[in-house]
């Protein structure tokens, strides 16, 4: 008899993707950190009570922690970890990860650490380890187990915790719908910050700025271009560790679900109810419809074709989005999510859809590499 084959837990992925953004959540702005006034080391390490509660963050700490016990409670008992282990690893994970959030957090501005908020997150750690096993306990998690053996390849690991990603990338405001990746201008930013007054840097400034012109407006056939990419970028992923067959209709038909109700949450958040629809122009009609019709296409293409095909257009992409222009309305987008009260959010949302077309594209060579390694 064959050994069953070691199928790595997605849910491990998630929780160390999970437990970084809690981290960027907690620490967020990432600028002018100074040691606190006149607080010796003791004084930091014991964490004080606040005065002040408010209902949205005593919420927001208690529900933030709960998918991280929930995922990393899933991925012990998917490693084969006792149930009373588990439930002890992931609770003493949220107490240590929201401790030393609490502590560092004297170092940034403008935050306020408290007892309160690691009693919070540590309840909530306890609560997702609870319910993970409960979970458990039903037979959901074999049942997702056999689902996922059944439609995906068995290292599929990364690629469904990038399909999980995708519709948290949406939500951040882009210049064009599913336009993910707008990177470079950011690094360029920050490259000319970090090369201010350097005198041998400054022809390779004008050179950056000369070689990636920002601001022509894209054409119609362009624009039209990267909203059919950016729609299909999850189903090359998709379809790279899944066989051809009718199995990939109806991923492909769950990834245009997604992005639809991603885009028109993202567009209800930033403009409000009466407008969620309204990223539905008549040019990104076609551009769902022309994504409807190639993901049908591609639905017969062999994995390791579906990946070298995924990895070219997601080059064309980014490198397309990147020469993108700001119009008013997404840079009023981006006002609303930098002035609101999910400000942390918007930082996530933001990291999520700066990364996730290089992450996607990293994944398909990946898999270029292993098939091509496995003949």
């Amino acid at each position: 008899m064959h050994p069953k084959p070691h199928v790595r837990s997605s849910a491990t992925l998630l929780a160390l993707a999970y437990a970084a953004l809690v981290v960027y959540a907690s620490l967020y702005p990432f600028v002018d950190w100074r040691w606190p006034p006149g607080q010796t080391l003791l004084q930091l390490l014991a964490l004080p009570r606040s005065a002040y509660h408010d209902s949205f963050d005593l919420q927001s700490n208690l529900l933030g922690y709960l998918p991280l016990g929930l995922l990393i409670t899933i991925a012990c008992r998917r490693s084969g970890v006792q149930a009373w282990a588990a439930l002890l690893i992931a609770s003493a994970a949220a107490v240590l990860l929201s401790y030393g959030c609490e502590v560092l957090q004297s170092f940034v501005p403008r935050r306020v650490p408290a007892l309160e908020d690691l009693l919070l997150n540590s309840l909530g750690g306890l609560a997702g380890a609870g319910l993970a096993l409960l979970i458990h306990r039903v037979g959901l998690v074999d049942r997702w187990q056999d689902f996922r053996a059944r439609w995906f390849s068995g290292d599929a690991a990364g690629a469904l915790v990038l399909l999980v990603l995708w519709p948290v990338g949406l939500l951040f405001p882009s210049p064009v719908p599913f336009g993910l990746g707008q990177v470079g201008a950011r690094l360029q930013e920050l490259l000319a910050d970090m090369l201010e007054g350097v005198s041998w840097a400054a022809s390779l400034l004008e050179t950056l700025q000369t070689a990636s012109p920002v601001g022509t407006p894209l054409s119609a056939f362009n624009e039209a271009l990267l909203v059919t990419l950016g729609l299909l970028a999850p189903c090359w992923v998709a379809y790279s560790v899944t066989a051809a067959g009718a199995r990939r209709l109806v991923l492909g038909l769950s990834v245009l679900s997604m992005g639809f109700v991603g885009m028109t949450l993202s567009t209800l958040l930033n403009f409000g109810p009466a407008h969620a629809l309204a990223w539905l122009a008549p040019l990104t009609l076609k551009s769902l419809g022309a994504a409807a019709v190639l993901a049908l296409l591609a639905a017969a293409l062999p994995p390791r074709l579906v990946a070298g095909i995924g990895l070219i257009a997601l080059t064309v992409l980014v490198t397309g989005v990147s020469q993108a222009p700001d119009d008013p309305y997404f840079a009023q987008s981006l006002q609303n999510w930098e002035q609101g009260r999910f400000v942390r959010f918007h930082g996530l949302a933001q990291w999520v859809g700066w990364l996730w077309p290089y992450g996607a594209m990293l994944w398909l060579l990946s898999r270029l590499a292993v098939r091509r390694s496995s003949r």
